[in-house]
């Protein structure tokens, strides 16, 4: 299929990749707090992600409601909504990853979460940056006068 070859489908099978990097780090940590939101956005966007990739991979977007027919807008609105509150998840964790910086200690023996916050905000990080890519690609395709995806 041209859209798994094309630079959407890698950039979505990135984007998954990403996701449950970060989604998986946060959910095997102790949690606490504002990180519930940042969760709430990674399991979010990763599912909907998954649900865009699999229509557009098997060319269904067409009988989804009033949306399938601008289904390159419906994309690029998706991306942007991802890299905005992917950017708001990553700050949330590069706040708790500041706050539990006391525990990166050489001696310290009590169970931290640091180094999970840490890497969870790296993968937000990549997150935004995908999102933000995809995004640009569609909105791109979309001034080109171009109607689909792939």
């Amino acid at each position: 299929r041209a859209f798994l070859r094309g630079p959407l489908g890698v950039l979505r099978l990135l984007q998954l990749l990403a996701g449950a990097a970060f989604w998986i780090t946060i959910a095997t940590s102790r949690y606490q707090g504002p990180v519930h939101f940042a969760l709430f956005v990674s399991v979010l966007f990763w599912l909907l992600t998954l649900g865009l990739y699999f229509l557009t991979l098997l060319g269904k977007h067409e009988l989804v409601p009033v949306l399938g027919s601008r289904w390159l807008v419906v994309n690029a609105a998706h991306d942007l909504l991802a890299a905005a509150l992917y950017g708001a998840a990553t700050g949330i964790m590069i706040a708790q990853t500041r706050s539990h910086s006391y525990c990166n200690l050489k001696d310290y023996q009590m169970a931290c979460a640091y180094h999970a916050f840490l890497a969870a905000a790296v993968c937000g990080g990549l997150c935004l940056g995908l999102y933000l890519l995809s995004a640009l690609y569609g909105c791109c395709r979309r001034y080109q006068g171009e109607q689909e995806v792939a």
